[in-house]
């Protein structure tokens, strides 16, 4: 018999039998990981089994390449603590399904799983909005797709710094990037080392690397961004009266 035990954060969840649920959990030693969990309906496991929570779990197993299954008892419930923020509750969503669609299955990944947890514990705080800008860089730099911020990619210059490339993914200076402003995508002041944001330099965030993550990720596998993601996007573009992304096919 095959056991451990770990942290974990639920990313999602899915009915399986009459009463029992397919779970997809990350863990920092184990990375993502699914799980058979048994009385996933019943009164004990209510309020445990919900997107985003932290658990402590352990998984058991015949053999390596079956599914296993989980035992769950609940750390930290986030979800409870966003409830009643359609804002907070839709990122926190997002960021989850992100995960779940992106990670392959039992590969490590500490540092995404590092970033989701403290994605989890801002949403108690005002600055939520740039973190989760910042876990979806972190993320597709894991993956191998890194934006470089560091300079401009025309002139290599340093300094006023305010779009990026949607094809490179590098950097443009306000002076080089004049001639194609309405081609390229907007680099949002905090991601600029500046300590400022507003709900508009969220949305350039948000569609910033909701770019990458299209077109260097979910791409691949022919797929449009999660839903959850599409309505995070659509939510601040609404608090601002911007056009709104387009939905999933």
């Amino acid at each position: 018999m095959l056991e451990w035990r770990e942290t974990g954060i639920i990313l999602s969840l899915r009915p399986h039998g009459e009463n029992g649920a397919v779970v997809s959990l990350l863990t920092e030693a184990y990375g993502r990981t699914m799980g058979y969990v048994y009385g996933a309906t019943s009164a004990k496991s209510r309020g445990v089994l919900d997107i985003g929570n932290v658990v402590n779990a352990r998984w058991q197993a015949k053999a390596s390449s079956q599914l296993g299954t989980f035992t769950l008892e609940l750390e930290k419930s986030h979800a409870a603590e966003v409830m009643h923020d359609a804002e907070r509750l839709t990122a926190l969503q997002s960021a989850c399904a992100i995960a779940d669609r992106c990670l392959p299955e039992r590969e490590k990944h500490p540092a995404v799983f590092a970033g989701l947890a403290a994605l989890l514990d801002s949403f108690s705080g005002d600055l939520w909005g740039p973190s989760y800008i910042f876990w979806e860089l972190g993320l597709l730099r894991e993956l191998g797709f890194g934006i470089d911020l560091s300079k401009c990619v025309s002139t290599g210059a340093v300094d006023n710094l305010v779009y990026v490339s949607p094809k490179s993914g590098c950097a443009v200076s306000a002076e080089a990037g004049a001639p194609y402003k309405d081609r390229l995508l907007a680099l949002p002041p905090f991601l600029r080392g500046e300590a400022r944001f507003e709900d508009a330099d969220v949305l350039d965030g948000l569609r910033l690397t909701g770019h990458f993550l299209l077109h260097r990720v979910f791409s691949l596998a022919n797929t449009n961004l999660p839903e959850a993601r599409l309505r995070l996007e659509a939510r601040f573009s609404r608090k601002i009266g911007a056009a709104e992304p387009e939905t999933a096919a």
